[in-house]
């Protein structure tokens, strides 16, 4: 008995006397359980959200990959972000509270750390901008992986999409690293669906009724027998007369179509006209232009 209740008072004293450090140690302990529940929570998310793309994408774009990498980058890119919240918040909650047990005047150190950070903010505020742009671009799907854009002086397809940089790639295959704090407008040519516009420039001659039903045919020929025909949105339509002078009548054709098919297409559509235009014996405008010069005696 005594011997038992020896113990109990040693155990007792040492609770009393290590009372912090073992307050320290349970809440190092309890900061590392709830931040591996809580990424672990974040981690099954977004599995469940990239390994659902397949289910969840409209059966038109099950065979596009661009569109399936789109929905996985902006998942990770949102867990990623949580993930960096979730541990920094903890463990700054963790070390406040350790210094409180510690004895230390947290008081004084958070308002010096608040100064601190005002600083740093201050100092580091294109950094700060670039981070919440792109939080933004992410959380409001403005682009993705695989999208044609144009964000100001860069136009291209994004290849990634970062909390401070989006990578785009030009038509040259260079490819740029843009600030997202510097992104003032976004132009996404791949959300939705996009349209083709060709601008036919014919001789001022041209007999105007033909060369449009020869252009309306030959482009609903080329819609509905092309091999991105499952792409076409709508029928072709001619839309008349754009623009005319008096060595040209240039003639307008606009067709919809899925984004991912309008670069194949148009050329397509280009292609087919001149062969058809041709055999109707359609002339299309010279640019050249003839100079008369009159010489004197």
């Amino acid at each position: 008995m005594n011997s038992n209740t020896g113990f109990l008072d040693w155990l007792a004293s040492v609770w009393v006397d290590y009372r912090p450090v073992f307050n320290v140690v349970f809440v190092l302990v309890g900061a590392l359980i709830i931040r591996s529940i809580l990424l672990s929570s974040v981690k099954r998310v977004v599995l469940s959200v990239t390994s659902g793309v397949d289910a969840k994408l409209k059966p038109e774009a099950d065979d596009s990959p661009l569109a399936k990498a789109r929905v996985v980058q902006r998942a990770r890119t949102i867990g990623s972000v949580l993930s960096n919240f979730i541990t920094w918040g903890i463990t700054l909650v963790a070390i406040i509270m350790c210094l409180a047990e510690l004895g230390v005047a947290v008081g004084g150190l958070i308002a010096g750390a608040g100064i601190l950070g005002a600083a740093i903010g201050f100092g580091a505020q294109s950094l700060v901008r670039d981070l919440i742009s792109g939080l933004l671009l992410v959380f409001e799907d403005q682009l993705g992986v695989g999208d044609a854009v144009d964000v100001g002086e860069v136009k291209g397809i994004v290849e990634a999409v970062g909390l401070r940089v989006t990578q785009v790639r030009d038509v040259e295959g260079t490819l740029w690293y843009v600030r997202n704090g510097e992104i003032q407008r976004v132009g996404n040519k791949s959300q939705g669906w996009s349209r083709i516009l060709l601008d036919v420039a014919l001789a001022s001659a041209t007999d105007l009724a033909k060369a449009q039903k020869v252009i309306g045919d030959t482009a609903l020929a080329v819609a509905q027998n092309s091999k991105h025909a499952k792409s076409v949105i709508g029928a072709p339509e001619v839309w008349g007369v754009q623009t005319f002078s008096g060595d040209e009548v240039v003639i307008r054709l606009v067709q919809q179509v899925e984004p991912k098919a309008q670069d194949e297409l148009a050329r397509e559509l280009r292609e087919a006209l001149i062969a058809a235009l041709a055999k109707a014996k359609i002339s299309l405008a010279s640019n050249s232009q003839s100079v008369f010069v009159k010489l004197g005696k």
